[in-house]
């Protein structure tokens, strides 16, 4: 039996969509702080991480503890944990020491690796739309990678890897969301907060042992409540994308969470963390448009499936949300 679509949401509602996508943008535009605010104390990044998502996991632990079996259960949440997590690693890795604009904006490459690997995992075509839409970003990322002198378009430093390469991961973790669609809201939660937890730790834990990265030092205030905070911020933000991606066509979420490419930007170049030049502004707005474009065909793509079955509009429901595509994005 085909499920209708909820009635659009009413004027409160929709303003609570924005809200919440708002503040999601919010958190992960100036998620940067905390961490490099923490390594300066002696805090490794890969610590940060995995005690900012130990609240979420704890609380969906607490209120959800059937999640934490069919989690278990499922190799692709499994795969949707080690993405989630290698992805915030490394994006955690590379805003704590490099340009945090570079960083932000290779990671946003993401729709390309997503649409590549939904043509593999889930045999999606992609069409001349998707090739335009990968062309869009990839010129985007070749100007921002574009040396000042000679040479040629490819990252120059470790953080820019980093931020390429999360960005890859987390785009398997949003093409195994769509996999895992079947699985509860509640488990899927898990797996990424989970992810985040348990890939920070172990790999903080093995870099500890390799002598490369120091031990978790003793808890302080000046880092801890930072921290702290930014964990409590994740668990608001996530669940605000859940709420608003789950109401709001899929082209004005995307286009609202670009709204963390910004706060990202301007927050970073205001304190010196990272440069707003012409090349991160033309660039950006390249991946941001492909970026919008995915989220314009996702839209098309969801409005078609609705008409197929019989549906008054596209199927906006929180289960679909935590699965969305690529162009609209999970939470990290």
């Amino acid at each position: 039996m085909t499920r209708r679509a909820p009635a659009p949401p009413g004027a409160r509602a929709a303003w609570l969509s924005v809200g919440g996508l708002g503040l999601s943008a919010l958190v992960w535009g100036v998620s940067w702080w905390p961490v490099r605010h923490a390594q300066a104390l002696g805090v490794q990044p890969l610590w940060t991480t995995a005690l900012v998502y130990a609240p979420g996991a704890l609380l969906v632990l607490v209120l959800r503890p059937g999640a934490l079996r069919q989690w278990l259960r499922s190799p692709g949440l499994l795969l949707v944990a080690l993405a989630a997590g290698c992805a915030n690693a490394c994006f955690n890795l590379g805003v704590a020491n490099g340009d945090v604009v570079r960083v932000v904006l290779l990671f946003y490459l993401m729709p390309v690796w997503a649409t590549l690997l939904a043509r593999w995992l889930l045999d999606e075509r992609i069409g001349a739309a998707g090739w335009l839409r990968l062309a869009l970003a990839l010129a985007g990322a070749l100007i921002v990678l574009w040396p000042a002198g000679a040479g040629l378009p490819l990252p120059r430093q470790g953080a820019d890897w980093l931020g390429l390469v999360g960005g890859m991961f987390f785009a398997l973790d949003n093409v195994m969301l769509r996999r895992c669609a079947h699985a509860s809201e509640s488990a899927r939660m898990l797996a990424m907060f989970g992810g985040g937890l348990l890939c920070g730790a172990l790999l903080a834990w093995l870099l500890q042992g390799l002598g490369a990265a120091p031990a978790l030092p003793p808890w302080r205030a000046a880092w801890g409540l930072p921290v702290l905070l930014l964990g409590l911020a994740v668990v608001a933000g996530s669940y605000g994308l859940q709420y608003g991606a789950a109401r709001l066509p899929a082209a004005l979420t995307a286009v609202i969470m670009m709204l963390e490419v910004v706060f990202a930007s301007l927050s970073s170049a205001w304190f010196g963390a990272g440069r707003l030049d012409a090349r991160a502004w033309i660039g950006g707005g390249l991946i941001g448009a492909g970026v919008l474009l995915g989220a314009l065909a996702e839209a098309a793509a969801e409005r078609r499936a609705a008409a197929r079955d019989g549906a008054p509009g596209a199927r906006h429901n929180v289960d679909h949300a935590a699965g969305a595509t690529a162009a609209r994005g999970s939470h990290r």
